[in-house]
């Protein structure tokens, strides 16, 4: 009792300190299937099933196999950090580029992403992303593999890029009687800046060790969404069951 007066009288959130959720022990044989749908623009989509297995860990990366329901191949072998960061390379780095989970989790806690990538299509020169996330509470959600009492994480960012200088040719005929002109026209593309915004959504449930749901959504710099990125849990099965 003495700890816990201790604590108010500090302003230290008992029951947020109680509802501290530490990383999950994930094994090798894990296994998640989720329903995978990409959104692009207005109309086109596309539904994908996919399997994510867990080959091996060690203390700072899982070894997970991912490759599509029914597949008769192996499938992509990924490494991940130990809390599911995504990672890429970039400028012969490997940077994090998408952490939705920092343990432990806290309702209320926040944590920020930054990173600068060089030519990441070919309009853009390059591109900083800035994303800022934090763990919401608690929320029921209802995916294929059933309902849970789901820990939700959300993020916002934007993303600031440099549109690449080009330059573009076009030409074009014009036939006279017994006369034919070849018309040139040239036009460049000087830089210029551009930018967007982008939403991530995660419902975590660490009985799962992972999330259940997950959606990803970027917009252009018109605010208009040029894509919608949504995973969906239909199964899981612990590994040596």
């Amino acid at each position: 009792m003495k700890k816990i007066a201790l604590l108010f009288a500090c302003g230290i959130p008992v029951i947020a300190m109680a509802q501290s959720i530490a990383a999950p022990t994930v094994k090798a044989g894990d296994s998640w299937t989720y329903v995978n749908t990409v959104e692009t623009g207005p109309n086109g989509w596309r539904q994908t099933r996919d399997a994510i297995t867990v080959q091996r860990i060690t203390d700072s990366h899982i070894y997970v196999s991912s490759k599509p329901v029914g597949s008769s191949t192996g499938g992509n072998e990924v490494i991940v950090d130990a809390d599911w960061s995504r990672v890429r390379e970039i400028s012969g780095n490997q940077v994090v580029v998408n952490r939705p989970l920092a343990f432990p989790l806290t309702t209320g806690k926040t944590w920020e992403l930054q990173y600068t990538e060089p030519h990441p299509n070919p309009k853009l020169s390059s591109a900083t992303w800035t994303t800022k996330y934090k763990v919401v509470g608690y929320e029921d959600v209802e995916v294929p593999a059933g309902k849970f009492h789901a820990l939700k994480i959300e993020a916002e960012g934007d993303w600031r890029g440099q549109i690449a200088p080009s330059n573009t040719v076009v030409q074009a005929a014009q036939a006279r009687p017994g006369q034919t002109t070849l018309l040139t026209q040239a036009q460049h593309v000087t830089p210029e800046a551009t930018a967007g915004n982008t939403y991530k959504a995660f419902w975590y449930v660490p009985e799962v060790g992972r999330w259940v749901k997950s959606v990803e959504e970027y917009y252009g710099s018109n605010g208009v969404r040029t894509q919608r990125f949504t995973t969906e849990l239909e199964a899981y099965k612990p590994g040596g069951s």
